[in-house]
């Protein structure tokens, strides 16, 4: 019996054990109370601002019972963004979405939710743009967006673009801005070698939105009115009966030009003529006197 050597329970199994079991139970603990959703969560609409901070974001998540922890959002969209930080826009949170979900969307750009397509064509006004959009937007305020674009009609690009429903007015003025800077940045030099005024550009341009039937006169009619306006005659052009009375070019654009018709008004044709009319089926015709005018007048029109 001395010479047995008595063993002592091995604890090292239970030890593990126990371990194993209270780190599951840490892991399950943060997950109910940091990483899943909140209990009472519901789906939440979201609009971020291009430049709006993470803290802010974050803030108004929690406040709307989306997440539980902000500094859990924080750490899980700094180690999912795409490194090109917050992506701007709505966003549509559904109910029970955990945490690294929502960093996900938000970092990532998964809006859940489909733009609207507006197509505003060229030649519109500041107010025929404000229309379509508030038939396009619920929340779009016409007024406030004539109010800030008073002085704007004419730099407003026409193109398809695509809205969030919770776009702002200041927002979609400056997509519609930004994107006529990149599309006249294409033909500067145009611009820079017709020697003529940006501004003077554009109200010409707007000019040809109404008095050309497209891609094939414009040029000519250009160099038609253009001529005019360098001999002191009055433009009279239909789409402005104020040129009929007054000489030179109207005060302010008449509309939203497209790029067609701003280029145009920069590279205008050189041409003998000094009217134009065109016929009930939309073809140009062109004369050289007042006569011959009315000549076309009279076979054209009558």
């Amino acid at each position: 019996m001395d010479n047995e050597i008595i063993r002592q329970p091995d604890r090292k199994p239970k030890t593990r054990m126990f371990t194993l079991f209270a780190v599951l139970g840490f892991l399950i603990l943060v997950y109910l109370f940091i990483l899943s959703a909140p209990f009472k969560s519901s789906n939440v609409a979201i609009h971020i601002p291009s430049g709006r901070s993470v803290d802010s974001i974050t803030e108004e998540l929690k406040e709307n019972n989306a997440i539980r922890s902000e500094m859990a959002l924080k750490i899980f969209i700094k180690l999912l963004k795409s490194g090109k930080g917050i992506v701007s826009g709505d966003y549509l949170i559904e109910k029970n979405t955990p945490v690294w979900v929502v960093a996900w969307q938000v970092g990532r750009g998964y809006h859940n939710i489909e733009p609207t397509k507006v197509t505003i064509r060229e030649g519109l006004s500041n107010e025929e743009i404000a229309n379509l959009l508030a038939t396009k937007l619920p929340y779009f305020d016409k007024q406030l967006f004539l109010e800030k674009t008073i002085d704007d009609q004419g730099y407003l690009f026409p193109d398809t673009y695509f809205f969030y429903p919770l776009d702002t007015t200041e927002e979609i003025i400056k997509q519609l801005s930004l994107n006529f800077d990149k599309r006249i940045n294409k033909i500067s030099s145009s611009i820079e070698a017709s020697g003529r005024s940006f501004d003077d550009l554009i109200i010409m341009a707007s000019i040809l939105e109404g008095e050309s039937a497209g891609r094939e006169d414009a040029n000519l009619i250009s160099g038609i009115l253009w001529k005019r306006f360098d001999l002191g005659m009055p433009l009279q052009v239909d789409v402005d009966k104020g040129t009929y009375e007054t000489k030179g070019l109207p005060e302010q654009p008449l509309n939203n030009p497209g790029l067609l018709m701003i280029e145009a008004a920069a590279k205008p044709t050189s041409s003998s003529f000094l009217y134009y009319l065109h016929d009930k089926n939309g073809k140009v015709h062109f004369a050289k006197s007042y006569d011959e005018h009315r000549v076309n007048i009279n076979n054209y029109l009558r």
